[in-house]
C-alpha cells in the first residue's frame, strides 16, 4: 500500500456510509439553493447609437445633442481609439504634463493564457489595476502598464490538438513538430488579438506599443539566458525523481495543474480513455507469504495494480505483531522475487493491518522511504497509462498484463489474488485523488529524469525580503501563508513533454557516458562540451532535449523580461523594479513566489516592491467560477448584454458532467430568465471595484449590473437639469450655507478618496464617490437649487449655485475617471463646450487632468456646515415620512419646529433647503422658555423626536385622522406578532452555530425590515394628535 494512505484514519464502513450520505445531502442542499434563487428582473432599455462619421482614432464629436437616456453604446463609442492613437497611455506622455512629478509607477498585467476569451476574474483584475494606473497617471507619475499574453504550454497545445482532431482527424504525431507548431501559432494570432480586443473594450489603459508575448523572440532569448545562468550557478540540475504525470496528455504537469478530489468512500468516476466509470475510494487487503515460514504478512492498498512494482514491506519497529518477522522476506506471488520486511517509524501501527507495501516508482512517499533504505525502483506503468513488464524482474505471470490499461489491470490483479487465495477483503476508504485539471485524468506518479530548479536558497531570500519589509504583501495576513509555503518548498520540475513552449536549451553529448551541456545556442553548447570533456568541437554530436520548459518558468521572468532583460535597456533602468504586482490570491505561490525567487536571483533586485492580492471571483452561492461547473460569466455578456439562449449554448458547448450541466442551465434560467441586461463597461468596472476584494470572498450575483446603475444613470440627471444651467456660469460669489455644505462634502470626499487609494481600498473610494454624487449632489444639492432658477433669483443665488455645481461636477468627474473612464470623458468634454479651461496648459483628455487633491481644496472645508446639515437632513427625512404616511402628499403644509436657540440658528441658515427638500410652504421656529406652551395650531400633526425638541406640520383639509389612526393600529397589530416570531428564532441558543449563514442573512434582513416598518407605524401614530385628543401609545417592546 502506498505509504501516503497511512496519514488517513482507516474508517469503518458504517462511518464512511454516513459521511457519504452527509456529503450527498450537502450537494442536494447546494443544488436546491441554486435552483431556488431569484433571478434578475429588468426591462429592455432603448439602445441609442453614436452615428456621427468619426474615423477610428479621431476625437468624438461632442457638439451633437446629448441623448435623453443613458446608452452605453452611445457613451462608450470612439473614445478608446482616440486615447490610444494620441498615445495617452504611454509613459512618454509624462513629459508633456504640467503637473508631472518625478515618480514612476510601473506594473505588468498578469498575462492571460491564449487558450480562449477572458472571464469575469480577468475583468476584476483589469478594473482594479486600471483604476490604480489611471489614478497614478492623473497624479503626474510616469506610468507604464504593460500588456502581454502567456503561451500556456499544456492548455494551448491541448486545445489545438482537440481542434485538429475534430476538424481533420489528425493528431500532432501525424504532422510532425514544425507543422504542428505552425497550427498553434495560427491559433495564438487569432486568440491573442481577441484577448487584446477584450482588454481594449474594458477600457484598460495599457501601453500597446510595448505588448509582450512569452514566445516572442526577445522573450525567448530571456528564457534561454535565465536557464543557462541558473545551470551555471548550480540552481538547475538534471535528476531522476517522481513527477506528476498525465497519461492523457503524456506530459509532466505542475502542482498547480493538479486538483485534489476528496472522496469519502466508494465513488465511480469517469476517466479519459475508459468507456465505463472507474471505482475509487476503496481499500483492498491481500497477503504476502513469508519465505521459509508458514505465516504471512497482510497489507492494504488503494492501488492493487501497482503491487507488481512492490520492492519491500514496511512495519513499525515497535509494533508487537511483527517483532518476529523483522529482517525476514516475503515471496512475491507473481514475479517470484523476494521482498524484504523493513522497519520504519513512518508506518502507522493503527492504520489497517499495520503493514504497508512499498512501491517507490509509483508513490511519492514510498519514493522517500526507498531512499532511506536504499531500495530499488520498479516501474510497472508506462507513459501511456498501460502496464509494462517490471524492469528488474524476470519473465513471469505479470507479462499477461502487458499493454493493459492500469485501471483495467486493477481488477485482473484482484482476480489473480483471489485465485491464489491471497485476497483478504475490501472496505470503503476516504482518500484524496490527484486529478489533472487540464484533462480530468488521474495523475500517475512516474519516475523520470527531468530538469529541476533548486528552490531552498531562493525561497529563504523571498521569506527574508518580506520579514525585512523590503517586499510588502497586501493584505498582510498573506505574509504568514507566504512563509509557511516557502519554508517547505520542494525542488521544482521544469521539464514538460510538449511541443509548444520554450525548448530546453540543453543538449545530450554523444559520448560513452550520458552527458549533458547547455548553452545559449547549439554552437555555444558545443564549445562548452569541448572544454568540459576535452573533445574537439568538430567531433562532438549534440541532440537538444525535445522537452519544453514549464510555462511558469517563463511567466516567472515576466516583470523584467518584458522590459528587455538581459539587456540593460532604458525601460529596465527606468521601470524596474515594478512598483506593484496586483493579481489573484490563488497565484501567490505558483506565480508570485516564483517571480520573486527568479527576479532576485537573476537581477539582484526584487521584481516589485508591493504585492496586492484580490480574492477569487465566485458565484453568488460561494462556488469558484469554473468552466467545469458551468458558472463562468463572460464580461462582454455583462457589457453588451446577452440572451438566456446564448448563455445556455455556452454551457452545452462545454465538457460538463451531465448532472452539473443540468444544474448550471437551471441556475441560469433562475438567475437570468431574460438573459443579462446591457450595462456597459463603466457600470461593470464600478461594480467590480465596489466590492471589498482584499481577503474576502468576492461573490458575483445576478444584480451585478445594478450595483452601479444608480451611478451611471445619476450622471444623466445632469443632462436634464444641470447642463441647462451651466451656460449661466459666472465667477463664484458669496457662498450660502448650502454652497458651503456641498463644497465641504466635496472636500471630504476627495480626502477619503486619497486615503483609500493609498491603502488600495478601492471599495471605500467608490463608496465615497457614490455617496457624494448620488446622495449629496443629485438628491440634495440639485433638488435644492431648482427653485433658485426662477427669474427672481437666477442672476443672484442661482448664478452662485450654478458656479458651485460646475465646480462640483468637474471635480467629481476627475475623481470618477479611474473607475468610469468613458462616461466621465463624455461629460467632461461637453463641460468644456460650456466653459473652456482658462489655463493654456489644460490637457485634451480628462485622463491626463490632475487628480483632485485635498490640499488644493482645503479652503472649501467647512466642518460646521457638514455637521449641522446632518441634523437638517434628519428633519427633512422624518418630515417626508410623516407627510407620506399622513396622506399630505400634494399640498405644501406649514412646518412648526420647537427647538433650542442654537438649533433655530441652524434651521434658519438652511431654511431655503429645508423648505424645498421637505416640500413645506413655510417653516415656523419656536424657542419656548422653560414652562411655556407650544402655540396652538388648528389642526396639526406633531412628531415627538426627543425630550428637548419636537416639530409639527399642519395637515391638509380633508384628511380623515380617525381612519389614519385605525389603519396604523391595524398595521402595528399585524407586524408585532410576526416580528416577535422572527426575534424568537434569531435569539435561539444555537442560532449562530447551527443555522447556515445564508439563512441567517435572510432572517436578519427580515428583522431589520419589520423593525423599520413598525418604527414608522409607531412614530407616525404617535404624531397624530388633534389638539391633544389622540393619546394612545404606539410603542412596542419588540422594536
Amino acid at each position: 500500500m502506498p505509504l501516503q494512505t497511512l496519514y488517513h484514519q482507516f474508517p469503518k464502513a458504517s462511518k464512511v456510509t454516513r459521511t457519504q450520505a452527509e456529503k450527498q445531502k450537502r450537494r442536494r442542499d447546494r443544488e436546491k439553493a441554486i435552483l431556488s434563487s431569484q433571478g434578475l428582473d429588468w426591462s429592455e432599455k432603448e439602445k441609442i447609437l453614436y452615428t456621427a462619421q468619426t474615423p477610428p482614432g479621431e476625437k468624438k464629436d461632442t457638439s451633437l445633442p446629448f441623448p435623453a437616456a443613458y446608452s452605453p453604446d452611445y457613451v462608450e463609442s470612439s473614445w478608446y481609439q482616440w486615447w490610444e492613437k494620441e498615445g495617452f497611455f504611454r509613459p512618454e506622455q509624462h513629459d508633456s504634463l504640467p503637473h508631472a512629478v518625478e515618480r514612476t509607477f510601473s506594473m505588468c498585467i498578469p498575462p492571460p493564457n491564449v487558450t480562449g476569451t477572458l472571464h469575469l476574474g480577468h475583468a476584476l483584475t483589469v478594473a482594479v489595476e486600471d483604476a490604480l494606473v489611471r489614478w497614478r497617471r492623473m497624479q503626474g507619475h510616469r506610468v507604464l502598464w504593460l500588456p502581454g499574453c502567456d503561451h500556456a504550454g499544456i492548455a494551448t497545445q491541448t486545445v489545438v490538438e482537440r481542434k485538429l482532431l475534430r476538424e481533420s482527424g489528425r493528431r500532432r504525431q501525424d504532422m510532425g513538430r514544425d507543422e504542428f507548431l505552425q497550427e498553434v501559432w495560427m491559433w495564438k494570432n487569432e486568440k491573442g488579438e481577441e484577448i487584446y480586443s477584450q482588454l481594449r473594450r474594458m477600457g484598460a489603459s495599457l501601453d500597446w506599443t510595448r505588448a509582450c508575448f512569452t514566445m516572442d523572440p526577445g522573450f525567448s532569448r530571456a528564457v534561454t539566458e535565465a536557464f543557462v545562468r541558473l545551470c551555471d550557478s548550480g540552481l538547475i540540475y538534471r535528476s531522476e525523481a517522481l513527477i506528476n504525470w498525465s497519461c492523457a496528455l503524456q506530459s509532466a504537469i505542475s502542482d498547480i495543474e493538479v486538483d485534489s478530489k476528496e472522496l469519502s468512500g466508494r465513488t465511480m468516476l469517469p476517466v479519459p480513455g475508459y468507456e465505463r466509470p472507474v471505482e475509487f475510494g476503496t481499500m483492498l487487503t491481500f497477503a504476502y507469504p513469508i519465505e521459509g515460514h508458514d505465516g504471512e504478512v497482510a497489507v492494504s492498498t488503494t492501488r492493487p495494480e501497482t503491487m507488481l512494482g512492490d520492492v519491500a514491506i514496511a512495519v513499525h519497529p515497535e509494533d508487537p505483531r511483527y517483532q518476529a518477522v523483522h529482517g525476514k522476506q516475503c515471496r512475491h506471488p507473481f514475479t517470484g522475487e523476494l521482498l524484504p520486511i523493513i522497519t520504519d517509524s513512518m508506518v502507522d501501527m493503527q492504520l489497517g493491518t499495520g503493514a504497508v507495501k512499498v512501491t517507490p516508482a509509483h508513490d511519492h512517499t514510498d519514493f522517500l522511504l526507498s531512499q532511506r533504505h536504499s531500495l530499488p525502483y520498479v516501474t510497472v506503468i508506462g507513459e501511456d497509462g498501460t502496464m509494462t513488464p517490471p524492469s528488474l524482474f524476470g519473465f513471469g505471470w505479470c507479462f499477461f498484463l502487458q499493454g493493459v490499461k492500469r485501471f483495467d489491470a486493477r481488477q485482473m490483479v484482484v482476480e489473480a489474488l483471489v485465485e491464489k487465495r491471497l485476497f483478504r477483503g475490501k472496505q470503503q476508504h476516504s482518500m484524496t485523488l490527484p486529478v489533472c485539471s487540464r484533462s480530468g485524468d488521474i495523475i500517475e506518479p512516474l519516475l523520470k529524469k527531468q530538469w529541476f530548479v533548486q528552490c531552498k536558497g531562493m525561497a529563504a531570500k523571498a521569506i527574508q525580503a518580506v520579514e525585512d519589509g523590503e517586499l510588502e504583501i497586501i493584505p498582510q495576513f498573506y505574509s504568514k501563508t507566504w512563509k509557511n509555503w516557502l519554508s517547505n518548498v520542494s525542488d521544482w520540475c521544469v521539464s514538460r513533454q510538449l511541443w509548444w513552449g520554450h525548448q530546453i536549451p540543453a543538449y545530450s553529448v554523444e559520448l560513452p557516458q550520458n552527458l549533458w551541456v547547455w548553452g545559449r545556442s547549439e554552437e555555444e553548447a558545443r564549445q562548452r562540451a569541448s572544454v568540459k570533456y576535452g573533445v574537439p568541437p568538430e567531433k562532438i554530436t549534440l541532440t537538444q532535449d525535445p522537452d519544453v520548459l514549464d510555462t511558469w518558468f517563463s511567466s516567472g521572468l515576466f516583470p523584467f523580461a518584458m522590459l528587455g532583460w538581459p539587456q540593460q535597456t532604458k525601460d529596465m533602468e527606468r521601470f524596474y523594479p515594478n512598483a506593484l504586482l496586483e493579481t489573484g490570491s490563488d497565484l501567490i505561490f505558483f506565480w508570485v513566489a516564483r517571480m520573486v525567487m527568479l527576479g532576485t536571483e537573476l537581477t539582484g533586485q526584487l521584481p516589485f516592491k508591493q504585492v496586492l492580492l484580490h480574492s477569487l471571483v465566485r458565484d453568488k452561492h460561494g462556488r469558484k467560477m469554473s468552466k467545469s461547473l458551468g458558472n463562468v460569466v463572460d464580461p462582454l455578456d455583462v457589457i453588451h448584454g446577452t440572451s438566456l439562449e446564448k448563455l445556455q449554448e455556452k454551457v452545452r458547448a462545454g465538457n460538463l458532467d451531465p448532472r452539473e450541466q443540468l444544474v448550471a442551465m437551471e441556475a441560469q434560467s433562475k438567475d437570468f430568465p431574460r438573459g443579462i441586461p446591457q450595462c456597459g463597461t463603466d457600470a461593470l468596472r464600478f461594480a467590480l471595484c465596489s466590492h471589498k476584494t482584499q481577503g474576502e470572498i468576492f461573490r458575483t450575483s445576478s444584480t451585478i449590473s445594478k450595483d452601479s446603475e444608480g451611478m451611471s444613470r445619476g450622471f444623466f440627471c445632469l443632462n436634464n437639469n444641470a447642463f441647462l444651467l451651466l451656460v449661466l456660469w459666472v465667477q463664484v460669489g458669496p457662498l450660502g450655507s448650502m454652497e458651503r455644505w456641498v463644497l465641504s462634502r466635496l472636500y471630504s470626499t476627495v480626502l477619503q478618496c486619497e486615503q483609500s487609494f493609498e491603502a488600495y481600498e478601492l471599495h471605500s473610494v467608490t463608496s465615497a464617490l457614490y455617496t457624494f454624487w448620488v446622495n449629496s449632489l443629485c438628491d440634495v444639492y440639485m433638488e435644492y437649487m431648482k427653485p433658485l432658477l426662477s427669474p427672481q433669483t437666477r442672476a443672484t443665488e442661482g448664478a452662485v449655485a450654478c458656479s458651485v455645481l460646475f465646480h462640483c461636477v468637474s471635480v467629481s468627474l476627475a475623481l470618477l475617471s479611474p473607475f468610469m473612464p468613458f462616461i466621465t470623458e463624455e461629460l467632461w468634454q461637453r463641460l468644456q463646450l460650456h466653459h473652456p479651461p482658462a489655463s493654456a496648459t489644460a490637457q485634451p483628455s480628462l485622463c491626463l487632468q490632475p487628480y483632485p487633491s485635498s490640499q488644493s481644496l482645503a479652503r472649501w472645508h467647512f466642518p460646521d456646515e457638514e455637521r449641522d446639515f446632518l441634523w437638517v437632513q434628519d428633519v427633512v427625512r422624518v418630515t417626508r415620512s410623516l407627510r407620506a404616511q399622513s396622506g399630505v402628499t400634494k399640498k405644501k403644509p406649514t412646518m412648526w419646529v420647537e427647538c433650542s436657540s442654537a438649533q433655530a440658528k441652524i434651521l434658519q441658515d438652511f431654511s431655503p433647503a429645508l423648505r424645498t427638500l421637505s416640500r413645506v410652504s413655510t417653516v415656523q421656529l419656536v424657542c419656548p422658555v422653560p414652562g411655556g406652551d407650544m402655540p396652538q395650531l388648528t389642526p396639526r400633526l406633531r412628531l415627538p423626536k426627543a425630550a428637548w425638541r419636537q416639530w409639527s406640520i399642519t395637515h391638509a383639509d380633508g384628511v380623515n385622522v380617525d381612519r389614519q389612526i385605525a389603519e396604523l393600529t391595524q398595521r402595528r397589530d399585524r407586524l408585532v406578532p410576526k416580528l416577535e416570531q422572527l426575534l424568537a428564532r434569531v435569539r435561539s441558543k444555537d442560532y449562530q452555530t447551527k443555522v447556515p449563514s445564508h439563512v441567517r442573512e435572510a432572517l436578519d434582513k427580515k428583522v431589520r425590515v419589520s423593525n423599520c416598518e413598525l418604527a414608522k407605524c409607531c412614530i407616525t401614530g404617535a404624531s397624530w394628535c388633534e389638539n391633544g385628543l389622540v393619546s394612545k401609545s404606539y410603542k412596542s417592546n419588540a422594536i
